[in-house]
């Protein structure tokens, strides 16, 4: 018996009707289903619903039927176990995912017959020097963490430390520390680089910097970066997306690569090149 996770875009009627079927279909050949708690309410089947403290524990697999977001999300649960994870897109752009809904059943079963690899990749870990934060909390992101002006208020102040050497402040609208996925995403909208998303490494781009410095940087994976709030404007900091509150004078992230890493089911080889074009819209000439 297999055990297998589902994850489900709350707002997405395909999702629902995707996470039914996937949970019939394993049903009948034995298998045991698992779904967040909101997730099973949300399609009738509360009963096989679990607390996110522990969902992952002892899962297989999971499934992610959503877009980028659910992924996110599906990574910050499973990650920290080791579950692998299915991608089916049934978001808009679908950057993360391999697998179509046409094909959800087919992925399936090849998973289940072993006829599948893992693709890692790594997560950044993002710990926060702040009284009103939980002291010792560590946040796992796949994509980026975020140190930013707050939404009415004006550019910020944000020093950074490398390896506890002080580089510099940033006067910036923001800071974003991302991973190689990552890159294409919040810091590819603020004109960072693209990385190859199975590289290791640490990327820091200011977003709209009121300085001459205005570029992104590349670190190693070892690196330990540390933005800290300087002068009274505060920031707010959020991860993949999830917005964790607001710093203050004094307050700071910490961040560097997590010693876990996401694991994507993947049924063959990715062509990162051709997936950038399709997903981009880029033509050959």
């Amino acid at each position: 018996m297999t055990a297998v996770g589902i994850i489900l875009h709350h707002e997405r009627v395909q999702a629902s009707e995707l996470a039914t079927d996937a949970i019939a279909w394993l049903a009948e050949r034995g298998h045991e289903v698992r779904l967040p708690l909101a997730d099973a309410r949300l399609v009738g089947r509360p009963d096989l619903g679990a607390p996110e403290a522990t969902f992952a524990r002892g899962l297989d697999v999971a499934v992610s039927l959503g877009g980028d977001g659910t992924m996110l999300r599906t990574a910050a649960l499973v990650a920290r176990e080791g579950v692998p994870v299915i991608g089916v897109n049934v978001g808009q752009l679908g950057y993360l995912n391999e697998v179509e809904p046409h094909a959800m059943r087919m992925a399936l079963k090849r998973f289940l017959a072993g006829s599948y690899e893992i693709e890692e990749r790594m997560m950044l870990e993002v710990a926060v020097e702040a009284e009103a934060f939980e002291a010792g909390a560590r946040h796992l992101a796949l994509n980026e963490a975020v140190l930013e002006k707050t939404p009415m208020g004006h550019t910020v102040r944000l020093g950074v430390s490398v390896d506890g050497e002080s580089f510099t402040p940033y006067a910036a609208d923001g800071l974003i520390v991302a991973t190689p996925t990552g890159s294409t995403a919040y810091a590819f909208s603020a004109r960072g680089p693209i990385v190859e998303p199975t590289h290791r490494c640490l990327q820091l781009t200011p977003v709209s910097p009121h300085m001459l410095f205005d570029r992104s940087m590349i670190f190693a994976p070892s690196a330990l970066l540390r933005i800290e709030v300087q002068g009274h404007r505060p920031a707010t900091l959020s991860v993949d997306g999830r917005n964790l509150g607001m710093l203050r004078e004094g307050d700071a992230v910490t961040c560097t690569a997590a010693d876990v890493a996401v694991r994507f089911v993947t049924f063959g080889p990715r062509d990162f090149l051709r997936i950038l074009k399709s997903k981009f819209g880029l033509a050959d000439r």
